[in-house]
């Protein structure tokens, strides 16, 4: 029950930096839930944001999004993740995305269960270091 109050509370929030109007009902049922945990995809998309379940086994590469704020909330797992800095390596993925190879003077942030982290559009990051797996919730705010 606590983590669907802080995820409401999140999302809510993450529909506010949008300031859109009266958003569509979206339900996604718990199965399609922990399939998005354990294997990773897309929840819910709407015009201006994206829910996603996440899950990983092995550092990335490093991503900047230009009109995307990224909301994670770390439901199992732990991992270093390297944020700011100058992304080394950019090559453009698709429009307004950028993949890299590393990050030069980024701050590192150990995330683990229960952690939340809000990174800018424009911010490089990076899955450093997955010790074993991380499971996660991106909420992406599209501006």
């Amino acid at each position: 029950m606590k983590f669907l109050l802080v995820f409401a509370t999140f999302l809510a929030a993450a529909l506010m930096m949008t300031g859109a109007g009266t958003p569509a009902v979206s339900y996604v049922d718990h199965d399609k839930v922990a399939a998005s945990l354990a294997k990773g995809g897309t929840l819910v998309t709407q015009s201006d944001l994206t829910v996603m379940g996440s899950h990983r086994e092995k550092a990335g590469q490093v991503e900047l999004h230009e009109k995307e704020t990224d909301v994670f909330y770390v439901t199992d797992g732990e991992a270093t993740i390297v944020t700011g800095g100058k992304m080394i390596g950019g090559k453009q993925k698709s429009a307004g995305q950028m993949l890299g190879t590393s990050i030069e003077g980024g701050e590192a942030h150990h995330l683990s269960k229960g952690d939340v982290m809000v990174i800018p559009a424009g911010t490089p990051h990076w899955f450093k270091e997955v010790p074993k797996s991380i499971s996660y919730y991106v909420v992406k705010v599209i501006r």
